[in-house]
């Protein structure tokens, strides 16, 4: 990040004061370089984008109101996550906790056609990468930014109570002390350390080691080119044999909001070669979601004339090979992730 002259920006001492008077520009200049952490923790709490976009501007609204109570005791970020934090606290206890398909039943051995959306399931969504990417953010900012919104682990999140998630990602994800979440959290360093131990044994069972980021960077980008496009080939090709050479033997295949999954070759080769190989023309663009390779697939539609917006397919590795595809199928995503609605 260059130096900022100190001609052309406000102090951040003058920003405090002029904001603390009223001036939202100021407000902004202080908010700004911790917008994307800050939202990315309301994903990592609430497992949504949109949540997550609901969550940051109620918490800014709070802040920007009660900025004159904030009285320098702490450091400015560790106020502001505090009030973000009791934001998302708020959204998590009215609607409770998201889901990915796995999370609802056991696997289905062999496809099920024409499976009908469940409507009555908050579900979890992915989490654009562009978010991570701009701004003032150092490279192992990003990419502790990208691991702490991997599809394991905010899902995983979304099976402890609001305050566990809170505790854990505060601690382990940001980095501040016990004593700190305690005085955000307004409770005890005994209660801290409790939701700690709690939510680490629960997280344990269920994120892999290692992350995603680290078994990326064992992967030269002209490998991950390979994976995304020769995954998108097979199925635009119809190519069953090209993509099982693709994925591990425990492979899961999960599509949102869809109820059914699949785990292992012999399921996952049944779901996809009677539906998606099958069931029409498909056009792919190569994206990121949850610091994860992705796949934005287009379905071709006679009525609209143009290969549409399906599903956006987050990919998860191990090793080189594709060990699980979660497919959020809906067209709300490609706008998210800043993907054409359609392609000819």
């Amino acid at each position: 990040m260059g130096e900022i002259s100190q001609k052309t920006a406000v102090p951040a001492a003058d920003d405090l004061s002029r904001a603390r008077d009223g001036d939202d520009a100021a407000f902004s200049r202080l908010i700004e370089p911790l917008r994307r952490e800050l939202h990315a923790h309301c994903y990592g709490m609430l497992g949504s984008t949109h949540d997550a976009d609901d969550a940051l501007q109620d918490a800014l609204l709070r802040a920007w109101r009660g900025l004159a109570a904030f009285e320098g005791r702490s450091s400015l970020r560790s106020w502001l996550y505090s009030v973000v934090t009791h934001a998302c606290l708020d959204s998590v206890r009215r609607r409770g906790r998201r889901a990915l398909p796995v999370d609802l039943g056991p696997s289905s051995e062999r496809a099920v056609v024409d499976a009908a959306p469940r409507g009555d399931v908050a579900w979890l969504g992915p989490y654009p990468d562009a978010t991570l990417a701009e701004g003032p953010l150092s490279p192992d900012a990003r990419y502790e930014l990208r691991e702490a919104v991997e599809l394991a682990f905010v899902a995983a999140l979304q099976h402890l109570p609001g305050n566990q998630r809170a505790a854990l990602l505060l601690f382990e994800v940001l980095g501040f002390s016990t004593a700190e979440i305690a005085t955000m959290m307004n409770t005890s360093r005994a209660a801290v350390n409790s939701a700690l131990q709690r939510a680490r044994v629960i997280v344990a069972e269920k994120v892999p080691s290692p992350s995603q980021q680290q078994t990326l960077r064992k992967i030269d980008d002209a490998r991950r080119r390979e994976i995304v496009t020769g995954f998108s080939s097979a199925i635009e090709r119809g190519d069953a044999d090209a993509l099982v050479a693709l994925l591990t033997a425990d492979v899961t295949w999960e599509m949102p909001p869809l109820p059914h999954w699949y785990r292992g070759l012999e399921a996952v080769t049944d779901f996809a070669v009677r539906v998606p190989l099958t069931c029409g023309s498909w056009r792919h663009l190569p994206t990121s979601a949850n610091g994860q390779p992705a796949v934005g697939c287009y379905l071709w539609d006679d009525d609209a004339g143009a290969h549409v917006g399906w599903s956006i397919d987050v990919l998860t590795l191990r090793g080189d090979r594709i060990a699980e595809v979660t497919s959020f199928i809906g067209p709300d995503h490609f706008a998210l992730l800043g993907l054409p609605a359609s392609l000819p």
